[in-house]
């Protein structure tokens, strides 16, 4: 009997699963590598600056003698240090209000998860960090885009402006400052206005705050300084960039409103713990003295200056100079950056060097925008981030030229 059967579809939430422009072009850097070439990457914030080696010396001392699972919620011992830290950052939480997760990634999806049902709304400031894209797919939401403008420096519209795209399924207002990826950072009366908005309008406020210690000009505003929040106000978080710990994938979230903190605590029952060594580890990174982020800071200024002296002597390059994390959105003179990215990677080199970057589509919500943007991520020491501007810089004409012919 001749057997007859249809294809097997994939989830419909599979298809819409978008790509990171930031990771997207891997399969092209890795064909370049294996010819032979170096590649510079700016494309992923990888920092390159050691991991303090308290880390490694309290996991060589782990006193158990079996890896088990942890608390779901996070190991005590560590949930006591973070919350002395952010006492230090001054918020008032304790260890009850934060929630250990699996990264940053993991925070966001928790944070989403307990705010939105299915097809609910969170207001995000474009171009944003570009995995909201796909975390706003896992959980079923739409983002809703507020853009905001290079020669503003990126900085939010006024409050009307937002307001008008909120409707009766909008839950959240997500925000990030310092911003990756385009290094604002938010002034307090920005804060205070989305605060304003928050209480208007009945929202959460879902703040990512990654890149805190790395404010170079002005004044980091955390959402957990404002009053009047308690119930509303949710501060993601992560290790990752603050200690160069990008591979540990710890995180947390953290509120004064218990009921979301329980909601939190039930989905990392489902997915059991956070990794127990890295917890462990990390508790002796919060007892850092506040010394070692001078001279992290004073590391990313000086490559920041370097990047953007670079960028603004490039013929038709458009940007504003950060004032935090490490990270710039560039305008540059072409149309598509998706193509010449991967452009980059399959026929340019120089001395058989070439340089990665992130096209910037993939940090918006709204069609169509980006296109003309990269976002390049200031984490090589200083020679090989001059050679890597060099290179883009040669990239850029040459593209151009092979766009003419």
């Amino acid at each position: 009997m001749e057997k007859t059967s249809k294809k097997v579809e994939i989830s419909l939430r599979a298809k819409e699963m978008p790509a990171s422009p930031i990771r997207k072009t891997e399969p092209y850097a890795t064909a370049a590598m294996k010819k032979g070439l170096t590649v510079y990457g700016l494309n992923v914030g990888q920092p390159d600056i050691e991991t303090p080696p308290a880390f490694f010396e309290a996991v060589r001392n782990f006193p158990g003698k079996v890896v088990a699972y942890q608390r779901s919620q996070g190991d005590l011992e560590y949930l006591e240090a973070l919350a002395g830290y952010y006492r230090r950052c001054g918020y008032d939480v304790s260890e009850e209000d934060i929630v250990v997760t699996t990264g940053g990634s993991e925070a966001i999806i928790f944070a989403a998860q307990a705010t939105t049902s299915v097809g609910d709304e969170i207001i995000v400031f474009e171009p944003f960090y570009t995995n909201y894209n796909g975390y706003a797919v896992m959980c079923g939401v739409k983002l809703v885009p507020v853009t905001t403008r290079a020669e503003d420096g990126y900085h939010l519209p006024p409050k009307k402006e937002i307001a008008s795209k909120i409707t009766p399924r909008t839950r959240a207002i997500l925000v990030c400052s310092p911003n990756n990826p385009t290094g604002t950072v938010l002034r307090r009366e920005e804060m205070e206005m989305l605060a304003e908005i928050a209480l208007e309008k009945n929202l959460f406020i879902i703040s990512d705050e990654v890149y805190r210690e790395f404010v170079y000009e002005g004044e980091h505003t955390g959402i957990l300084e404002l009053p009047g929040l308690e119930d509303r106000a949710i501060l993601m978080d992560s290790i990752s960039k603050r200690y160069s710990m990008c591979g540990a994938r710890i995180g947390c979230v953290v509120s004064r409103n218990r009921e979301l903190i329980s909601a939190c605590i039930r989905y990392g029952q489902a997915r059991l713990c956070s990794p127990t060594l890295e917890q462990h580890g990390a508790i002796a990174l919060t007892r850092l003295p506040g010394t070692y982020f001078d001279g992290v800071r004073a590391e990313y200024r000086k490559r920041r200056d370097l990047t953007i002296d670079a960028l603004q002597r490039m013929d038709g390059v458009m940007c504003r100079k950060p004032k935090g994390a490490f990270y710039v959105m560039a305008r540059l003179p072409i149309d598509d950056t998706d193509e010449f990215a991967k452009w980059l990677l399959t026929d340019f080199h120089v001395d058989n060097e070439t340089v990665r970057v992130s096209p910037g589509a993939g940090f918006y919500a709204t069609p169509g925008k980006g296109k003309d943007e990269i976002r390049l991520a200031y984490v090589l020491e200083n020679k090989r981030l001059e050679r890597a501007l060099y290179l883009l810089e040669r990239g850029i004409k040459e593209y151009n030229r092979t766009q003419v012919d």
